[in-house]
């Protein structure tokens, strides 16, 4: 510890022999850069009056050139609302599923309890977090991977691999046997007392292990914290069934029951045949990487038992090539982007070039993908249903649709057109079947994935 100390000391007396305050000279020469003229004034007087500055910079000659107009489009029906939660990735995987159902059942519309599923996630998570805490319990609290599991213990977040583990555990269910409650709609006060609960109980197994107590008592433990947690998810989200009768009426207008059924014999019923991450694979565009190559990182899942996130970095044309095919089969994809970069909500239209704030404040902002994503300028944020593709004479991408779990008001009634520059920059993850990936992808996946810390910045 007191080498760190040193060290860091060391550091930041380094920082301050070699850093250079700002000068009087500096601030006269950066000042007449700033001059006043009538077109500067202009644009002053608009953003001191107008907070928002995105509809200052919102670039008119793209307004109207944009339609929501595709070739090819997978069969989908109905929207849902995340609300004020961070499930996207959950209702992404199951809205993919969703189709499914409504053709297995006769149905015009349908959706999964996503409520059920959200605590089973919570719960493997926080049970993902005390292992990790009791693993690492001889590890000093500054080591970085004890410093991120303390940092957030649990969240709503997660990638695709998340909720293939808790389903695959537990199974789902119809939204009428578990429906949404307050807390799962809006997730945050209550993860805040979760998270709280978790740190609490973590620092207590630090302690039992640093105290050299049996590991039979460090379960104990770890047990009694978990029904803390259990007992919280009951109380906030409602206790899950085991089992399960569900009634509904199918287009016909007939009445149907499944009694007694279990939620993972609705799991087994609905989803594909050959659902397994050797089959559905995660294809990633991160051009920090070198391609062709698979990557894992480290402990990013939300069961002990279960798969990490595993991905296949590809240059954008394999992924376009690939998703497209998919489309054309009519089957939807799990994907991923960074949905707040240059994305008009109002229209549903994201495009590279909806906003210039280069011209409204003149100065220079460009970097490519790379650049964004090694400064943390980029990232994915937000999880979606890759549905749609519009193409050329040619075949080839002009425009693609995101089906999005932000209700029926956000966007074109639900929808997400972005254009194909858009999905170069800021599309990252799909997932998809293997058989639409060319022979080079499916070669690169028998290597041994390269190993990504925690902490990763595309965690």
């Amino acid at each position: 510890m007191k080498f760190k100390l040193f060290t860091t000391f060391m550091l930041l007396s380094a920082l301050g022999a070699n850093a250079q305050s700002i000068t009087e000279s500096d601030l006269k020469d950066i000042r007449s850069t700033f001059t006043l003229t009538p077109g500067t004034k202009a644009i002053q007087n608009a953003l001191t009056t107008d907070e928002n500055i995105k509809s200052l910079a919102l670039n008119r000659d793209l307004q109207g050139k944009i339609d929501h107009f595709f070739k090819y489009r997978v069969t989908v029906k109905g929207i849902t609302n995340q609300k004020s939660s961070g499930r996207c990735w959950m209702f992404t995987s199951m809205n993919v599923m969703r189709p499914l159902a409504m053709d297995k059942y006769g149905l015009d519309k349908f959706d999964f309890s996503h409520n059920y599923l959200y605590f089973w996630d919570l719960f493997e998570k926080s049970n993902l977090f005390l292992e990790n805490i009791i693993s690492t319990g001889k590890l000093s609290l500054d080591d970085r991977a004890v410093n991120q599991y303390f940092k957030s213990p649990v969240g709503d977040g997660g990638v695709w691999n998340l909720y293939l583990n808790a389903a695959e555990k537990y199974g789902i269910v119809p939204q009428d046997v578990m429906p949404e409650t307050a807390h799962s709609n809006n997730t945050g006060q209550f993860v805040k007392i979760l998270n709280e609960l978790l740190r609490k109980g973590g620092y207590d197994l630090r302690e039992m292990v640093a105290s050299g107590k049996k590991t039979t008592d460090v379960r104990q433990q770890k047990k009694t914290i978990l029904a803390e947690v259990y007992r919280v998810l009951a109380l906030c989200l409602g206790e899950p069934p085991t089992t399960f009768t569900w009634r509904y009426k199918d287009k016909k207008g007939e009445v149907k029951e499944l009694k007694n059924y279990t939620p993972k014999q609705f799991y087994n019923d609905i989803k594909p045949a050959d659902y397994s991450p050797e089959n559905y694979i995660m294809i990633m565009n991160d051009p920090t990487r070198e391609y062709y190559k698979m990557y894992e990182i480290q402990n990013d899942r939300n069961t002990v038992e279960g798969i990490n996130w595993v991905y296949l970095n590809l240059p954008n044309d394999d992924i376009k090539k690939a998703a497209l095919a998919s489309i054309k089969a009519n089957e939807p994809m799990y994907a991923s982007c960074d949905v707040g970069k240059q994305a008009n909500r109002e229209t549903g239209v994201l495009d590279p070039k909806m906003y210039d704030y280069e011209s409204l404040f003149g100065v220079k902002l460009e970097m490519d993908k790379k650049a964004r994503i090694l400064t943390q300028q980029s990232g994915s944020t937000h999880a979606m249903t890759l549905i749609g593709c519009d193409v050329d004479a040619n075949d080839k991408p002009m425009k693609w649709e995101f089906e999005n779990s932000w209700g029926e008001s956000a966007g074109n009634k639900g929808y997400l057109t972005f254009t194909d520059e858009w999905f170069n920059e800021y599309l990252f993850r799909v997932v998809i079947h293997r058989k639409y990936l060319d022979k080079k992808a499916i070669e690169s996946l028998k290597q041994k994935p390269v190993q990504l810390p925690v902490w990763d910045y595309m965690n």
